[in-house]
Parts: C-alpha cells; sequence; structure tokens
C-alpha cells in the first residue's frame, strides 16, 4: 500500500487462505504501524497454520467468520474503524462450483453484496475520511486464453465459463466514500 493512502487499520476478508495469508505477512512486514483484523470463515482453503507465525503479534487480530454475516462484519467495521476493506474471501476451483454452486453463490455472490453494502454504511459514517474497498478476483471471469493469445488485460471483456469464474465476475474494484 503506497502513495498518499496509508491506513492505519485494514479489514482483510479470507486472511487465513493462500493469497490472503500471503497478503497479510507481507502488509504487516512492510508497514509496521498496521493493524490487520482478518476476517475468514476457514473453509476448505483456509487454513490457521498459514498465520502461525502472527499468533502473538498485536497488530494481527483473527475473526473466524462468515462474509455474508451482516452483523458480524457490521460490528468488526464499527469496532476496528478500518480505513480499507480487501476482500480476498471466496469459494474457488471449477470443478467444485460445478458439483456445488450453491456455496459459491452463497460466499462470491451474497457475502460480496454484504461486504459492499456494509463498507457502504461504513465510508458514509466516517464521512470526508474516506474509506477504500478492494475486490481481490480471477483472470478466469475472462474465460480461456489461447496458448498463443496475448495475456488478459483488465479491458478484456468478461467471459465466465464456469460456476466459478461467473460468481467471480461482478468483483470491481472501488473506492467508497461519503459522497457516493
Amino acid at each position: 500500500m503506497t502513495g498518499s493512502f496509508q491506513p492505519r487499520c485494514v479489514l482483510v476478508t479470507g486472511g487465513a487462505g493462500f493469497i490472503g495469508s500471503n497478503f497479510v505477512h507481507v502488509v504487516l512486514r512492510e508497514q509496521p504501524e498496521l493493524k490487520v483484523i482478518n476476517l475468514d470463515k476457514l473453509t476448505y482453503a483456509g487454513n490457521l497454520a498459514n498465520l502461525s507465525s502472527l499468533a502473538k503479534d498485536e497488530r494481527h487480530v483473527f475473526v473466524r467468520g462468515d462474509v455474508a454475516d451482516a452483523p458480524l462484519v457490521n460490528r468488526l467495521l464499527k469496532e476496528h474503524r478500518p480505513d480499507a476493506l480487501i476482500h480476498f474471501a471466496a469459494e474457488s476451483h471449477v470443478d467444485r462450483s460445478i458439483h456445488g454452486p450453491a456455496d459459491f453463490l452463497h460466499t462470491n455472490v451474497q457475502g460480496t453484496f454484504t461486504l459492499l453494502e456494509c463498507a457502504r454504511a461504513h465510508a458514509q459514517e466516517r464521512g470526508a475520511d474516506g474509506f477504500r474497498y478492494l475486490q481481490v478476483s480471477t483472470d478466469e471471469v475472462y474465460g480461456s486464453l489461447q496458448p498463443d493469445a496475448d495475456p488478459f488485460t483488465e479491458q478484456h471483456r468478461f467471459e465466465p465459463n464456469s460456476p466459478y469464474s461467473a460468481t467471480k465476475a461482478d468483483r470491481k474494484s472501488t473506492r467508497l466514500n461519503s459522497s457516493h
């Protein structure tokens, strides 16, 4: 996190997963004044062992819970007053989405909607201070890439071809503040 935006506290969802936990480690190493509130449901992809080295670090607060649990998310936003929410949490893996799409709709769609609504209310409450919300997605929203094709960019059209990629295709990065 560089530039003029220097958060003091961030709420990270899915921070016990592979990518999320690596983000938490890096950001705490690079931002020694930062506090991270880490919300993870600890499903098949989350693993507390990924965070074991942070067990005694007071800057890291782990909360087991569901991103679709609005009362929990609102409580964390009110209690910790984070400057940003970084949303890694997701059901993943194409094969799992084909055999059981309901979990993907719950977490990737309903959970994302819940986070957006809670973040919007939090941003309005904060007023002019501003608040950042960052969605983390997957390249699979763009469809299949042919071996000789150029890499996808954010300008490519979404062409999801599985329940997993379709539930991730709603994700965009945005900045929330009281004027929206």
